[in-house]
């Protein structure tokens, strides 16, 4: 069925909040092109709607269509102050401090935001991605069983469910939550990019693939162009990360010709630099820049980590260094509208460490990484950081350490794909250890 503000702007094409919630449920499908158009229409039009809805419209405008976070909080803290009784302020000020890594006031806002709401399925997942982000593991299981108590059900609860099953190692419950996504138009593709995600984090770089090639057509179909080409481009940036230059470049160029979205540009321009093509990278690296001026996560996450990645590929570490000195404050956070890319700031600064060889820095800030798997999560860069100690260990001398760094990345990749490139320099670089 059509959604009513589909049938609404038709009747009346100065209808501010029917573009408004376009807009919103464009950006949930993770189509934030559509999503800015809609909302940027809502915007023009908000001198026609009450107090309450041009909170509404301010809010979701700066969070969704400038992308300044920052003035975005500003207003769901007076929308919270004018109507205390509202539960959308809190929440959608936590998701927002998500993406800022502010991870404990998040939670105090999601608490909120259900206790204002609590017949409400959204406020329940993001109650339990609150826990799970903090490793309060416990905790997201039991908001899990209170919504299950209380015939509570929805997509995202179920994909929280796998997040949570896969930290604890429940392998049956994540076989159980993908095979309930199986078929779901608009779900389905979510459930195999994350089933992807988990194949490479085991080393699995060919099933991973296939995954991404199954969760692409998926989004396709569903009419999510957007999604689709963020997908290709995390995978163009796993065959980076595991040292096939030439398929991450060519998987990157497949993303961009589907859709140049904020996410799948960063993505895409990370693999291209670590795959060798500074070029290419710094055009989309300025592309950003023009694009999303006012962007906090374009101008304070993004930015400075690709071209921190063009620094590394041009062989000047220091200037990478320096280039993430600006990412601090916000390097714990989710960046990524439907995608997880977290900790690219933090992994491409250890790397650098290394390259300049300074083996204890690097250690730290690969650490960082395995310190919160409930953010990091299935990524592939959580393994990878493990061989990135390793490699900090033995450049600093210490062999026992390097050896056990390196023995845990080893388990962890133990079937994975023989060829993949990292994999041999890792077991010839464990073997001189002996």
């Amino acid at each position: 069925p059509t959604a009513p503000d589909q049938r609404a702007i038709p009747l009346d094409p100065n209808f501010a909040m029917a573009y408004a919630g376009r807009g919103t449920d464009d950006s949930n499908l993770g189509e934030t092109g559509l999503a800015a158009e809609n909302l940027k229409k809502a915007y023009d039009l908000r001198d026609r709607v009450s107090e309450r809805e041009k909170f509404d419209i301010s809010s979701h405008y700066e969070q969704l269509v400038t992308g300044d976070l920052l003035k975005a909080n500003q207003v769901y803290q007076l929308w919270a102050q004018t109507y205390p009784r509202d539960d959308v302020p809190p929440n959608n000020l936590g998701i927002d401090l998500y993406s800022l890594g502010q991870y404990d006031q998040a939670l105090a806002a999601m608490r909120r935001a259900l206790e204002l709401e609590p017949a409400s399925g959204s406020r329940y997942e993001n109650l339990t991605a609150a826990y799970v982000y903090l490793d309060r593991l416990d905790e997201a299981a039991a908001i899990f069983q209170q919504a299950k108590a209380q015939g509570i059900d929805s997509p995202l609860l179920h994909l929280n469910r796998y997040s949570l099953a896969f930290l604890q190692g429940d392998t049956a419950t994540m076989a159980r939550e993908a095979a309930w996504g199986s078929g779901k138009p608009g779900i389905e593709d979510v459930f195999l990019d994350m089933q992807a995600d988990t194949a490479a984090y085991a080393g699995q770089l060919a099933q991973a693939n296939d995954l991404t090639a199954r969760a692409v057509a998926s989004a396709e179909q569903a009419g999510e162009k957007e999604t689709a080409a963020v997908y290709q481009a995390e995978a163009a940036l796993r065959e980076a990360l595991i040292g096939d230059a030439a398929q991450a470049r060519q998987q990157a160029a497949a993303a961009l010709k589907i859709s140049n979205g904020r996410d799948t540009e960063f993505a895409a321009a990370v693999a291209m630099a670590i795959a060798g093509d500074a070029a290419q990278a710094q055009k989309l690296s300025d592309d950003l820049a023009k694009r999303f001026p006012e962007d906090t996560v374009a101008q304070f996450t993004y930015l400075p980590t690709i071209n921190a990645a063009i620094a590394l590929a041009q062989n000047t570490p220091a200037k990478a260094i320096a280039d993430l000195q600006a990412v601090s404050p916000y390097e714990l956070g989710q960046p990524a509208v439907t995608i997880s890319l977290n900790f690219y700031p933090v992994y491409v600064r250890g790397l650098a460490y290394l390259a300049s060889h300074q083996g204890a820095q690097a250690a730290a800030e690969f650490q960082k990484i395995l310190d919160h798997p409930g953010i990091a999560f299935n990524e592939v860069i959580a393994p990878l950081a493990h061989l990135g100690i390793a490699r900090s260990r033995a450049l600093s001398g210490d062999k026992p350490g390097a050896r056990k760094a390196y023995q845990d990345f080893l388990a962890l990749w133990q079937h994975a794909d023989a060829t993949i490139p990292v994999l041999k320099q890792a077991k010839s670089e464990y073997a001189k250890l002996q």
